[in-house]
């Protein structure tokens, strides 16, 4: 690159953090022929702190090309020093591969890491840069092949993960025909809201109700149920005392979303026992999978949970910067214990159903960090299960893609500070219409 950039014109000063007496193979010949090309390189060990402050202080661009993917634990010095030279000078960034400090495998962050304004990485997608703290830290990521993937294939390597996006999750929905009635799109059963936390349910509704369900219904305290109507008079809305009430309205159900704002008081715990014993599919989020926490791990096929890091480390009887050092692993440590489908939140979000390989959902949205949003996101992977009942992993993975695309949309008006739940709900519509098959009726308008 050095050499490249000489070649064009460009002032370039070119700093060997390790000695290159070290450097052996491509590494070596590159060196070689950098020097060949007139880019003078520099030993760190030669510079002076002052002479590197000045370095960094004429640079216009930074290019970090410091340590690969192979590097794990924080770094030594004296990269650990550059590093923090080079986040200070404010400098944008150009980071080869993977930004010095990441975890490729993990995206996890110990010790010192290179905020990149930009990452160039190589031959195959890693992991980290998509998940964790690479999502922070990578800024823009591009991909280059390098016309190698044939060459990776036949090398007998698998994936650990595939990168989702809603351009491809999108064909997933089942097309609708001409004819088609409610029945048909499946009836989601909300159970959410204790005294206190009415909001929740009426989300997670409100969502499901706009991602295609053909019914939707939510079962709360009776204290809600006004707010509830006045809100969205689309979803049936019961008011519920006691968890004895709801097994006739599980029993209509096709899927069952249940925890948002459901309390872990004995009202809370009514209403999750009555779920589970139920043996309905069903989605577990927020106070649901707190309760679950306490209880004995019992695997169902047919369930999708949906926990934050934090509700993470709860069912795992871990810690949270546990979960954050190693997201994929612990998704699917997770999946192990409750089987289904797992989808471990955060920026980078992990979906694990038993399979070899994860589903990372590609790209972050800052505004999403906001009480709420898991709500949303719960009742809108709850319609897309019910209508998908026989693909749960696929249902987690579009949901996860349809609210950060739905987030992404309503960002361009809000911004990130003023977006709040309702404004993804509200931006759904148009998402999901990219998502609709042309129907017969529509190709028999003229």
């Amino acid at each position: 690159m050095a050499a490249n950039a000489v070649r064009h014109g460009l002032a370039v000063d070119c700093i060997a953090v390790s000695s290159t007496e070290k450097l052996s193979g491509d590494a070596f010949s590159a060196w070689q022929k950098a020097v060949a090309d007139g880019v003078k390189v520099r030993e760190l060990a030669d510079i002076s702190e002052s002479e590197l402050a000045s370095a960094f202080a004429k640079a216009g661009l930074v290019v970090d090309a410091m340590l690969g993917t192979g590097a794990s634990g924080a770094p030594r010095e004296p990269f650990a020093g550059v590093i923090a030279c080079c986040n200070r000078s404010e400098l944008p960034v150009l980071a080869v591969d993977v930004p010095s400090g990441l975890n490729a495998t993990t995206g996890a962050v110990v010790g010192e890491v290179v905020q990149a304004t930009l990452t160039v990485t190589f031959i195959a997608r890693k992991a980290g840069l998509y998940t964790g703290q690479g999502a922070a830290v990578c800024g823009e990521v591009i991909f280059e092949s390098l016309d190698v993937g044939a060459g990776v294939a036949e090398s007998g390597e698998s994936p650990v993960a595939v990168l989702r996006r809603w351009e491809v999750a999108r064909n997933w929905l089942p097309k609708r025909p001409a004819n088609a009635h409610k029945g048909q799109f499946g009836h989601v059963l909300v159970v959410a809201g204790d005294r206190g936390f009415g909001g929740a349910g009426l989300l997670a509704a409100e969502a499901a109700a706009r991602s295609g369900a053909g019914l939707v219904s939510l079962a709360t305290r009776p204290e809600h149920v006004t707010a509830a109507l006045a809100r969205c008079p689309s979803v049936m809305v019961h008011g519920l005392i006691h968890g004895s009430e709801l097994p006739p309205l599980l029993n209509a159900a096709t899927v069952v979303v249940c925890g948002p704002g459901v309390g872990q008081s004995s009202w809370g715990q009514q209403m999750l026992q009555q779920v589970v014993e139920s043996g309905k599919p069903r989605v577990l989020d927020a106070d649901a999978l707190n309760l679950l926490s306490s209880r004995v791990a019992v695997p169902a096929h047919n369930q999708i949970l949906t926990p934050h890091p934090g509700e993470a480390a709860g069912l795992l009887n871990f810690l949270v910067p546990e979960i954050e050092a190693d997201r994929l692993a612990a998704a699917n440590k997770l999946q192990s214990l409750y089987g289904g489908v797992i989808l471990l939140k955060g920026a980078g979000t992990i979906i694990a159903s038993g399979e070899a390989t994860v589903d990372i959902a590609g790209g972050s949205n800052p505004g999403m960090a906001t009480g709420g949003m898991g709500d949303v996101l719960s009742g809108i992977i709850g319609a897309l299960y019910a209508q998908m009942v026989e693909s749960p992993a696929k249902a987690a993975a579009m949901g996860a893609v349809a609210h950060l695309e739905a987030a992404n949309r309503a960002s361009v008006d809000k911004g990130y500070m003023g977006l709040i739940p309702t404004d993804v709900i509200d931006a759904l519509p148009q998402v999901f219409r990219e998502a609709e098959p042309a129907s017969n009726c529509r190709k028999g308008e003229k």
